[in-house]
């Protein structure tokens, strides 16, 4: 398969590189970026995730792939600011193989639309390259600004899709669903 490479105004989303893991964990491994993730990673963690991502993309064809910013004289140019893409959904309570869709780009980078922009881009990929009938995203419920990005997606909430689990936010011990089929998507998107 030949290296994966989505172009959009602002956006690049690529493959990894061995190069990109200290940057991206140096940006996104904070305690403001993964309040919902879990909490910072440590050592160990930040492997085991790295080893995920790159597994994502060898067995299935897509990951959660590197973001970086396209020049156009911004303050954040040409660097990594964060990951979007897919992954087969594996966590236990979600529905297991479903496209799930997710993303975690670097504090300096929020409130500017990239999520955004990199989420459509990548919806765009998993219905049109990849062939998703339809796409999950999963948050905590606390995360209103993950579940709000979903919503401005045209993604539906799915309560009936929610499981339990004190992983990502202890304090609530649920992860609440959104989706988005593919009629769905081509009836805005398409």
């Amino acid at each position: 398969m030949s290296d994966f490479r989505l172009e959009t105004k602002r956006l690049v989303l690529r493959d990894w590189q061995d190069s990109d893991w200290n940057a991206f964990f140096r940006h996104t491994n904070t305690p403001a970026v993964m309040r919902w993730l879990g909490g910072v990673l440590d050592g160990y963690d930040r492997e085991e995730q790295q080893e995920r991502i790159e597994g994502y993309a060898r067995d299935h064809g897509h990951t959660f792939w590197v973001v970086e910013r396209q020049w156009d004289g911004g303050h954040l140019q040409g660097q990594l600011i964060g990951f979007c893409g897919l992954k087969r959904s594996n966590q236990p309570g979600a529905p297991i193989g479903d496209f799930e869709i997710g993303w975690r780009l670097r504090e300096d980078a929020w409130g500017r639309g990239y999520a955004r922009e990199a989420a459509q881009a990548s919806m765009r990929a998993g219905f049109e390259t990849f062939g998703a009938p339809h796409m999950i995203a999963l948050t905590v419920e606390r995360n209103d600004a993950s579940w709000g990005l979903m919503e401005r997606l045209g993604m539906e909430r799915r309560p009936d899709l929610d499981f339990a689990s004190d992983e990502f936010d202890p304090k609530a011990g649920i992860i609440i669903a959104y989706a988005i089929t593919r009629p769905q998507w081509e009836a805005t998107h398409g």
